[in-house]
């Protein structure tokens, strides 16, 4: 099945999108630090099964817009971009799918529109709902102030580092991060050139090809990763504006995708969380799959195991 790429208009800003099928809309919103190519596997498993599948590379990110003011990355204007987008595409119901900060992208759109969501697939991070503090502060509690999040928060200092070498970065945070890594790196004090180890000498996994590292690394050589470390440094002014979600559950019909050797699955009491996920705070929770060895590249590192599940889960959907 073809991926084709084109802009589209949504929300006062143009994005990048990769699509493929005809049918019912499904967005995929890919995380930091990915594209649209991460849901390269879905786009054609979703087309062959009848969907309209379409990956934005979201603002900041790829050739879309990247808007100057950090403000401009707060959650209700990611969310606004999906939002804009399904219109635009003509859409009046649409499911929507997540992976690492498209996961809470992801759920903000269920969250804020239910009437618009027939169902949202998290993968990586699930939904908790909105708490007493940011996320920036309950993260530095869990892992410590030498969390990765805190070091992306002065402007300039990690884009410094990251775009030093782009392909060596990618290589690194890809690999790293990979379920074929030798131990799970929880990203607590380790922050600067600690956080990109040498992966020179390491050999792609199976799930990662040269060509697909390219991919990686044409769309950060031209964005640079100012925009995408924004999303970041709006912690305190997401909290602030989601005052009114405080505690609200996820309503429309949901899946949750995990690995036991995701980074994110492996934070203290995250792998117990995940367990009562319908208790606590997604109550039409289908179904939580966690998958045995893989890491935190979710749709790429175990790319068939999340087609069947993502396809399955939007298939059994009511109209």
């Amino acid at each position: 099945m073809e991926i084709t790429h084109r802009f589209v208009e949504t929300n006062g800003i143009r994005l990048e999108v990769a699509e493929a099928g005809d049918g019912p809309l499904v967005l995929l919103c890919h995380g930091f630090p990915e594209t649209a190519h991460s849901w390269r596997h879905q786009l054609a498993a979703l087309a062959a099964a009848g969907y309209h599948a379409v990956a934005p590379n979201q603002r900041g990110y790829g050739r879309s817009d990247a808007p100057e003011r950090i403000e401009s990355y707060s959650m209700l204007q990611l969310a606004g971009d999906i939002i804009g987008l399904a219109a635009a595409l003509g859409a009046e119901r649409f499911c929507v799918a997540g992976h690492d900060w498209g996961s809470p992208v992801a759920a903000s759109v269920a969250l804020f529109r239910p009437d618009l969501v027939r169902g949202v697939a998290l993968l990586s991070v699930p939904y908790l709902p909105r708490g007493e503090t940011d996320v920036l502060s309950s993260l530095t509690e869990l892992l410590g102030p030498d969390n990765y999040q805190a070091y992306y928060q002065v402007p300039g200092v990690a884009e410094e580092l990251l775009e030093a070498d782009v392909r060596s970065s990618m290589r690194s945070m890809l690999l790293n991060l990979s379920g074929d890594a030798e131990r799970v790196e929880l990203l607590d004090g380790v922050t600067g050139a600690d956080m990109l180890p040498d992966m020179s000498g390491v050999p792609l996994p199976a799930w990662l090809s040269e060509a697909d590292l390219d991919a990686y690394v044409a769309d950060f050589e031209h964005s640079g990763f100012r925009g995408p470390l924004n999303w970041y440094r709006t912690s305190m002014l997401n909290w602030e504006m989601t005052a009114p979600w405080k505690g609200a559950p996820l309503l429309p019909p949901s899946l949750y995708i995990g690995g036991d050797r995701d980074v994110v699955y492996n934070w203290p009491g995250m792998s117990d969380a995940i367990g009562v996920l319908r208790e606590l705070s997604m109550p039409s929770l289908t179904k939580a799959v966690v998958l045995e060895g893989c890491g935190h590249w979710t749709q790429q590192e175990r790319a068939a195991d999340v087609n069947e599940l993502l396809t399955g889960f939007v298939s059994g959907l009511p109209d």
